[in-house]
């Protein structure tokens, strides 16, 4: 990180991009060649996806990769961005305790990163029995990764994902109020937004922005609602999530089908040219 560039300013100015009037649009990379490309696209922030983090390590999403390879990705990440803000997501946090979770968000904290996801749905549901961690146990959590972030002295953009819609946790008709009350500790506890995934028809997207005092983010997807659409909804960022590495690998599965099954190569028409990927990365 340059000293004209320190982490804490650029923590302030990822905070300062949460605005409904003009939402932050991520689409989550997992790599430092997805960084630079989004970057050069005129991205103003750079997020990741830990699903394709996890997968391009060769581990299953939710919990499994290991955390020294997931921290080394991102020093690799943050050094790619052009010196854009980086959110990361770290999935639950890393670790069984809040103590875990704080020496987590230290580490994450020392790669460059800004920004992280944190999420209330539980690693070992199966072995647990509930599908999302009681409000006070993730609040607690929470409370770690801000106290963690307090002791570097950087306004870290804890950004609280709440799995109810997700994990279709209890009766449908109350999910909205699961979800605000969730919101609502969860803030209280020092999140800086509130990441809600699985809602997505209008009315309930308004509702949580209504409900929510804070930056409400929710995932984008194809034949949903666009970003000028869910920025007058309230909502203040919209992320792809895994729905970007999704598509990369899906090109891959088509192209080692048709390989094999034709011996043609028509599904990687359109790639983006050779010079101008590693023309981004040779500076």
């Amino acid at each position: 990180m340059t000293t004209e560039r320190p982490l804490h300013e650029l923590a302030t100015r990822f905070r300062a991009l949460h605005d409904p009037a003009a939402p932050l649009a991520l689409a989550n990379i997992w790599d430092a060649a997805g960084a630079r490309i989004v970057a050069a696209s005129g991205a103003s922030a750079i997020a990741t996806t830990s699903a394709g983090v996890a997968w391009g390590l060769g581990a299953a999403d939710g919990n499994h990769v290991n955390r020294d390879l997931m921290l080394e990705l991102l020093r690799r990440i943050v050094a790619a961005s052009d010196g854009l803000p980086v959110t990361a997501d770290i999935e639950s946090g890393f670790g069984a305790t809040p103590a875990d979770v704080a020496d987590t968000v230290a580490r994450v904290l020392e790669t460059g990163v800004v920004g992280v996801n944190i999420e209330d749905a539980h690693p070992s549901p199966a072995d647990s029995g509930v599908a999302l961690r009681p409000i006070a146990e993730q609040a607690e959590r929470l409370a770690a990764a801000r106290a963690a972030a307090e002791s570097a002295g950087i306004p870290l953009y804890i950004n609280a994902r709440i799995d109810v819609f997700l994990c279709g946790v209890g009766e449908e008709s109350g999910r909205l109020a699961e979800t605000i009350s969730r919101a609502r500790a969860y803030l209280d506890a020092g999140a800086t937004g509130v990441f809600v995934l699985g809602a997505g028809d209008p009315e309930t997207i308004a509702a949580l922005t209504a409900g929510i005092d804070a930056p409400v983010n929710v995932g984008g997807r194809p034949g949903g609602l666009s970003v000028a659409e869910l920025g007058r909804l309230g909502v203040a960022r919209v992320s792809l999530g895994a729905v970007v590495a999704e598509a990369a690998y899906a090109l891959v599965d088509r192209a080692g089908r048709e390989l094999l099954a034709t011996g043609t190569y028509e599904s990687v028409l359109g790639g983006l040219d050779y010079g101008v990927i590693n023309g981004l990365l040779e500076g």
